[in-house]
């Protein structure tokens, strides 16, 4: 069970998100640096995401009456301009991830905020108006990352695993909105094998990575939590994973009861039942920890097991 549940509207018993993290050759330029021009395999796997899949995916969506949120750095906002006006045209959020895909945990508080700020540039030239949401590439949300937020007028973030449900992340600056996942619901722990991208874990079946994805849609029905797939177009844009992804949404919508949304609407939802007072969220102060644990050997990793 799931202890303060939100009531979610019109008495749905889950709300759900078909999130999309529309990376594509982010990953290639950031990754490996000078040598991205010699890598064209790679290239070509990653810009089949805005090229061949978000075409698909947007289509997807429109017979099936869905509009959802999609997660594009800055600079893939520039580099794949039909990908975006697609996205927009199916009435689509387009949310905030970073610039060039870095990682704001490796990054000092000014780092990231000049990426932060970079970003938001880009998406403005692109939407016309400032984000509402982000997630931080590769969920490496960092020490300044809730402060950062707040300063730059963001309404929610989806970057943490904390919890089945919305909640409040509170930092110095006030407090932000928590949309959560989890890795069962990302598609790269289960369809991503590449060298380039240091992941080679065995190719699952669309199969069995559809069991995974409905378990935990089931689970959140049953319990009245949230559903937020983490998912990539180059990933499951192809063409048995698109198929098993329609069949994903068919048997949701024929379950009944699930309130599909995107992520803005989900945050303007979550702030009317705390506003009226009709729900009391869990607030988390960031960051969890202020200093390193005393007693653990510095600098060194620590392996498990």
């Amino acid at each position: 069970m799931i202890e303060n549940p939100i009531p979610w509207p019109n008495d749905a018993r889950c709300a759900a998100a078909f999130t999309f993290d529309m990376d594509a050759e982010s990953l290639l330029h950031i990754y490996q640096g000078e040598t991205a021009p010699n890598r064209i395999a790679l290239s070509s796997m990653l810009r089949y995401g805005p090229e061949v899949a978000i075409p698909r995916i947007v289509s997807a969506f429109e017979r099936y009456g869905l509009r959802q949120t999609f997660f594009v750095p800055g600079w893939c906002l520039e580099t794949y301009p039909r990908a975006v006006e697609l996205i927009l045209r199916g009435g689509h959020e387009i949310a905030h991830h970073g610039y060039i895909h870095e990682n704001p945990n490796r990054l000092s508080s000014q780092e990231e905020a000049e990426y932060l700020g970079r970003a938001i540039g880009s998406i403005v030239k692109a939407t016309g108006r400032r984000p509402r949401g982000y997630r931080a590439p590769s969920y490496a949300f960092s020490r300044y990352t809730v402060d950062l937020l707040i300063k730059e007028g963001f309404d929610y973030d989806a970057s943490l695993l904390g919890h089945d449900i919305p909640h409040l992340i509170e930092g110095e600056r006030g407090r932000l909105i928590e949309l959560p996942s989890d890795v069962t619901l990302d598609d790269w722990t289960q369809y991503v094998c590449s060298k380039d991208l240091g992941n080679t874990m065995p190719i699952q079946s669309p199969e069995r990575a559809t069991e995974v994805f409905r378990a935990e849609f089931d689970a959140a029905w049953r319990y009245g939590g949230m559903w937020i797939a983490v998912w990539h177009p180059f990933v499951s844009g192809r063409l048995a994973r698109y198929d098993a992804m329609i069949g994903l949404i068919e048997y949701m919508q024929k379950k009944g009861g699930v309130w599909f949304a995107r992520l803005d609407e989900i945050a303007d939802h979550v702030r009317s039942c705390i506003d009226c007072g009709r729900w009391k969220p869990r607030i988390d102060r960031l960051p969890f920890w202020q200093e390193p644990l005393q007693g653990v050997p510095g600098g060194r990793a620590v392996r498990v097991g």
